[in-house]
């Protein structure tokens, strides 16, 4: 099993996704927790490092935990908390390995490989809930 921590921003009605470089797949922002760290420690740390913005952890909160088999092993299982990031500090860019971003709606997630996760449960979700388009 392994456990990650990844955040839901909206900016236009258009959610964040980021692909890292020499993969086809995009996710969203976040990551595995370090050794004695929270879900939300860990995700305002994967933040800073994958897209270079500052998150106050009292300002996110959660959505929903997921459990499905792991994008690059699916004998893996994947156990993903996922978190409202409503506010930053900082200007959204790629950093470390993160290769492209991207905004998108349910129209682009169609046509783009998207981890499952994402394609399968939030994405339909922030779309009921009128949050994206």
């Amino acid at each position: 099993m392994m456990k990650k921590s990844a955040g839901i921003i909206i900016r236009n009605k258009k959610l964040l996704v980021l692909r890292t470089s020499g993969k086809t797949t995009f996710y969203a922002p976040g990551g595995k927790p370090d050794l004695g760290e929270s879900p939300i420690e860990a995700l305002c740390r994967e933040l800073k490092e994958e897209i270079d913005i500052d998150v106050c952890k009292d300002s996110v909160y959660f959505f929903n935990s997921y459990s499905a088999p792991a994008a690059d092993n699916e004998t893996v299982t994947l156990d993903m908390d996922v978190f409202f990031v409503p506010h930053y500090e900082g200007k959204i860019c790629a950093s470390r390995e993160i290769e492209e971003l991207a905004w998108v709606d349910t129209v682009d997630i169609e046509e783009m490989s998207i981890s499952s996760i994402f394609r399968d449960s939030v994405v339909p979700k922030l779309k009921e809930m009128k949050l994206i388009d």
